[in-house]
């Protein structure tokens, strides 16, 4: 039987804020550090972070089967999805840049979902091993998901620049709006996932 004891069951709280950690009373509902409440864990914290996750999976798919964007040259529209971008960049001989575009909009959504995913898994079935490096991997899902915003920031720009009337014009698509859809909800899942229910499976 362990006989570590966590910090919550020693009387201490975790500030979700900014991580300042700060003994449990009644009167003390506010962090010290930053002010913010203070939560045990945070409440419904695995059905919010599986809701939003199971509607970014279903985006997913549109985001990568419909076009992202159409470029119209003389009158004469060419739609493209993410992977035909792609495909049209190495075809140009800008390689770099559809290296780029698969990391940040086909690599990175997707493994962003799957490790959401395996965390909820982790915390559900109450998996015991390895905590420290599933912290690690929920960080790195925290950190990298705003960068999943660069094929619409991209999009963005195109858009505003690119607009001679008849002769050349760049429309996003519907997959533009599904596609960011995706990474706003992937986000607030990563937010709404409280990462000390992981050690919580250790006790």
């Amino acid at each position: 039987m362990n006989s570590k004891k966590s910090a919550l069951a020693q009387g201490f709280i975790r500030c979700h804020d900014c991580g300042c950690l700060s003994r449990k009373s009644e009167q003390n509902r506010l962090c010290p550090l930053c002010e913010g409440q203070l939560h045990p864990r945070l409440s419904n914290s695995l059905q919010r972070t599986a809701a939003l996750l199971l509607s970014a999976f279903c985006l997913y798919i549109p985001a990568n089967i419909f076009p992202i964007m159409t470029v119209t040259r003389l009158g004469v529209g060419e739609p493209h999805t993410i992977i035909g971008g792609i495909i049209a960049l190495i075809n140009s001989g800008m390689v770099p840049i559809a290296l780029l575009v698969l990391i940040a909009s086909i690599l990175v959504p997707l493994l962003k979902l799957l490790g959401l995913g395996l965390l909820l898994l982790n915390v559900h079935y109450r998996w015991q091993d390895h905590a420290r490096k599933w912290t690690i991997m929920y960080r790195i899902i925290a950190f990298v998901g705003r960068w999943s915003m660069l094929d619409i920031f991209m999009i963005s720009i195109l858009v505003s620049l690119v607009d001679m009337g008849g002769v050349a014009q760049v429309i996003a698509g519907p997959a533009a709006t599904a596609f960011a859809a995706v990474v706003v909800l992937t986000m607030f899942a990563a937010k709404n996932f409280d990462p000390r229910l992981i050690w919580d499976n250790q006790y």
